[in-house]
């Protein structure tokens, strides 16, 4: 099982959109130094929805590529549409990653029944292990602890990303699926307390700019430590709040970029950070030991 802290990676363009190769492998060298857990290359964070079909299959061989085996590699190929989903997962096997990460599909809210068998038919079509990803703030679309259940029986679906931040909706899953089934946090803020009763990792977009002390919290949270987990989290609990302010990607990549990691570029429709969240974003910064 794929646990600790997992960084939901953003993808590093030139200014002009075009996709940083050296930007990234510099990351991933960043990630692998800093004590990363692993790697979730192309989700939300790594802006996937503006990616194509070949862009997107390239970054996740390209870090596979440069991860060589040292840390796991989870790759982002949800969609809402259940056979572009099925190409990308198949292109992400091809490319030798660990696992897949699966958005619901967004924007045309299927029913609880539709959820389930998008989720089947992924996983019927290929065989590698898979992670749903409920994220409803984004998809407006809520998959149901009841719903996950009955997808936990499906041999290669392993866990999930719940993004909710509601605790007692993981309790509630942990419940249904037993102790074999990944619990995931997708809610930073949350993420210590999610792991202190008994979650498996954090997807977190906060450990871009603080792998160190992410993976410090997550190991110490996953042993039981609420001590030193909430000391460490205590910390990031700014950067938590910061890289939110606009939405994700454009505070972490703005940050990334005051760090020296990335260059300027985001894809319209998003833009680069609004200039009076700048103080803001940077005192979070300098809170996590980023700055």
């Amino acid at each position: 099982m794929i646990q600790g802290s997992l960084v939901a990676l953003v993808t590093p363009m030139n200014a002009d959109g075009g996709l940083d190769w050296p930007g990234l492998a510099r990351l991933l060298d960043f990630h692998l130094e800093a004590g990363t857990d692993g790697i979730v290359a192309v989700g939300t964070t790594g802006e996937s929805a503006t990616l194509d079909e070949d862009e997107h299959c390239e970054v996740i061989a390209r870090t596979v590529q440069h991860i060589a085996g040292r840390i796991p590699v989870i790759a982002g190929t949800g969609a809402n549409s259940t056979t572009e989903a099925i190409t990308l997962t198949r292109c992400a096997q091809q490319a030798g990653a660990d696992a897949c990460l699966l958005v619901t599909p967004y924007y045309n809210k299927p029913t609880q029944e539709g959820l389930y068998l998008h989720h089947k038919a992924v996983a019927e079509a290929v065989d590698i292990p898979q992670i749903l990803y409920n994220v409803p703030g984004r998809t407006a679309c809520d998959m149901q602890a009841d719903i996950v259940a009955r997808l936990s029986a499906v041999p290669n679906i392993v866990g999930i990303k719940e993004a909710t931040g509601d605790l007692a909706r993981a309790r509630r899953i942990r419940e249904l699926c037993g102790e074999d089934f990944a619990l995931y946090s997708g809610d930073d803020a949350t993420g210590c307390d999610f792991l202190l009763q008994g979650g498996n990792g954090v997807i977190s977009v906060t450990s871009n700019i603080a792998p160190k002390l992410m993976h410090e919290m997550s190991a110490a949270a996953i042993a039981g430590d609420a001590e030193a987990a909430r000391a460490a989290d205590a910390k990031l609990a700014a950067a938590h709040r910061a890289l939110f302010v606009e939405a994700n990607p454009i505070p972490v990549k703005w940050a990334l970029q005051q760090m020296g990691l990335v260059g300027p570029g985001i894809r319209l429709p998003l833009t680069p950070l609004s200039e009076p969240f700048h103080e803001t974003v940077r005192a979070a910064l300098r809170q996590a030991g980023a700055l």
